[in-house]
């Protein structure tokens, strides 16, 4: 085997070694994560709980008063509009006429933006 050949694929092994290292010493092994969200409470959320034992106990559920605020509650946060909805205003037709085209012109009156002749 050429020497330049060994040489090169020495060089190619180290280098990916190295870049391994680096990779695995930046990423870390994820226990310090600062990034990941911590719950407030360490059970679950409430409402979750709550879902889930209004699930559990079946038709029973629908007679209970909890059950139906949790799901209530639930509703409220999954279908309450992500931005408040801007009512709708109808156009007056009163505002502005001068944009619009007369419906019909007049009898005997001439529409002198176009000429009574024919294009050959």
């Amino acid at each position: 085997m050429n020497f330049k050949i060994a040489a090169r694929m020495t060089v190619v092994l180290a280098l990916g070694a190295a870049m391994t290292a680096a990779f695995m010493a930046l990423r870390g092994d994820g226990s310090q994560d600062a990034s990941s969200p911590r719950s407030p409470h360490p059970g679950g959320e409430p409402a979750k709980i709550e879902l889930a034992r209004c699930r559990d106990i079946g038709m029973a559920a629908i007679a209970d008063e909890a059950c139906s605020k949790a799901w209530a509650q639930n509703r409220r946060r999954f279908l309450r509009p992500s931005r408040p909805a801007a009512p709708y205003v109808p156009l007056s037709t009163d505002e502005d006429q001068s944009r619009l085209l007369p419906l019909s012109t007049p009898l005997g009156a001439e529409d002198q933006t176009r000429p009574n002749t024919v294009a050959p």
